[in-house]
């Protein structure tokens, strides 16, 4: 499993009424994508869950690097590309996936938590902690599922969770709406930890 995101600050005024409309007109495009496991279409607006910025950030989770390659290199990437600009794309490494009790529920909510691994801890630790959180989010009501990954170049964690209700009180992150949910390969998506 592979996580993916990129993220797009819309300026003052841009309105994230015209992102809505282009995620409910065009969304649907990835919705039997090759090698996607899911893409979670998110939008987070200023002052609404502490958010700073009104921003577009889609997040990914491969289950095929071919599809994840395909997206990027052969036209469909070059969509919100020619529109908002060549954003940076990050990229981590799967280390855990837990379905939760709300798996077959519709995505509201979307909980990203982004944290730096640790010095001096033993790395198979750090991973054996992250692999227990991702179960312990998966494990709290109205979740549809978490995940956790890792990217070794800036030894940073990223948990990643859905909901299918509000944001978990006190959520410790970024929180998103989920405006689609494209679940081609979500049943391919391993379970538990991803070594």
């Amino acid at each position: 499993m592979h996580a993916m995101q990129y993220a797009f600050t819309l300026p003052a005024g841009y309105g994230t009424g015209r992102v809505r409309e282009r995620v409910a007109r065009t969304g649907h495009l990835l919705d039997d994508w090759p090698g996607l496991g899911l893409k979670a279409y998110l939008l987070r607006e200023r002052g609404v869950h502490g958010s700073p910025v009104d921003q577009y950030a889609p997040f990914y989770l491969w289950d095929t690097v071919e599809g994840m390659n395909s997206f990027l290199w052969e036209g469909a990437f070059q969509r919100p590309t020619d529109d908002f600009g060549r954003p940076s794309v990050r990229q981590w490494t799967g280390l855990a996936y837990e379905e939760g009790d709300a798996a077959r529920s519709p995505a509201r909510w979307a909980v990203r938590r982004r944290r730096p691994v640790p010095e001096g801890v033993p790395l198979a630790e750090t991973a054996a902690r992250a692999v227990r959180e991702t179960g312990r989010l998966a494990g709290e009501a109205g979740t549809l599922l978490a995940a956790a990954a890792v990217d070794t170049a800036r030894w940073e964690l990223v948990h990643f969770s859905l909901h299918a209700h509000e944001a978990p009180v006190g959520a410790e992150g970024d929180v998103f709406e989920v405006l689609h949910l494209s679940a081609p390969g979500r049943d391919r998506l391993p379970r538990g930890r991803q070594w």
